[in-house]
């Protein structure tokens, strides 16, 4: 390889990794607001009912980001709204099942099942799409989940309950959700269609609260906040932005990173309500990280880039 070869090789590298970092830290802090909206929930089921907190959440999220980039609104098409319908159906299949789930289960044992997304990504884009599993996200995988494991589980051990088996269905919704937006967000503008994509959630919990429960709005300060906090943080900015992160990264990744939400629910945990994680607590939370630093690091291309680095020095 000549010199000139050897730098355009560096420079692509170097852009790829630029756009992935920043796809994948913004993955981050969205999964940190995710790790506080167990709390959110709880606090906002206690006024209504499961489908009317749904389409509260994201009904507000969708008028609050269609406020804000509503130019872009007005230049959608069919297959832009059909993208928006397909996502919007299934993140509420895995929104509102986990939502009514969270009512009759632990949320230690919430945490930890729903965080089976992350198995069920690569899982599912091995049986349909052939896609093969390499080492290093198995490695990564598997600390991921022991770490999820020692971080959520109670001494009580894991009971499966009604509560538990919606919240596992939900984690296998929501892991289609991110085969299906890696999907559907190539050459579209993401940040419509992650904002399509809020407005039809809110329309199915609409639906189904107006059909099946009392619709009505919440009378306490306290789940009012709570589903602002869920509308604002964890909904308008949070789907969008793992909309167009997603652009930039892999599902894989999006999987393990969401992994980090138990860890971001311990860390809120202890600054609100000074909880303190016992010892296997905060061996599982170093397993996880860990997990994540092993699927996402390839040592082969350090060291590729390392060597050229040094050619083009010399």
């Amino acid at each position: 390889m000549n010199g000139n070869k050897a730098l355009r090789f560096v420079k692509r590298e170097k852009t790829g990794l630029n756009h992935q970092s920043k796809a994948n830290f913004t993955m981050i802090v969205v999964t940190m607001f995710w790790g506080a909206s167990y709390l959110f929930t709880k606090v906002g089921l206690d006024s209504i009912q499961g489908f009317n907190l749904v389409a509260l959440r994201f009904c507000i999220a969708f008028i609050i980001a269609g406020a804000l980039f509503y130019k872009r609104l007005l230049h959608i098409d069919f297959q832009l709204v059909k993208r928006g319908f397909i996502l919007g159906t299934i993140l509420f299949l895995a929104i509102s099942v986990v939502t009514i789930g969270v009512q009759s289960t632990s949320v230690s044992n919430a945490g930890f099942l729903f965080s089976l997304a992350v198995v069920f990504v690569p899982l599912l884009l091995a049986i349909f799409f052939r896609k093969k599993t390499d080492r290093r996200t198995v490695l990564g995988i598997g600390f991921a989940i022991v770490g999820i494991a020692l971080l959520t589980l109670n001494h009580h051990g894991l009971k499966i309950s009604l509560g538990d088996l919606l919240i596992i269905f939900g984690a296998l919704f929501y892991a289609i959700y991110i085969i299906v937006t890696d999907k559907l967000t190539k050459n579209v503008d993401s940040i419509t269609l992650g904002i399509l994509q809020l407005g039809f959630t809110g329309a199915w919990g609409l639906l189904l609260s107006l059909l099946f429960e009392e619709t009505h709005l919440p009378n306490t300060t306290e789940s009012w906040l709570s589903i602002l906090a869920l509308s604002i943080l964890c909904s308008a900015f949070g789907f969008i932005g793992q909309t167009v992160a997603q652009k930039y990264t892999t599902p894989t990744h999006t999987g393990l990173i969401f992994s980090l939400e138990p860890v971001f629910a311990a860390l809120f945990a202890f600054i609100f309500l000074g909880e303190l994680l016992p010892v296997k607590g905060y061996l599982g939370a170093s397993l996880v990280l860990m997990g994540i630093l092993a699927t996402k690091i390839d040592f082969n291309k350090f060291i590729l880039r390392k060597e050229l680095s040094e050619q083009l020095k010399s």
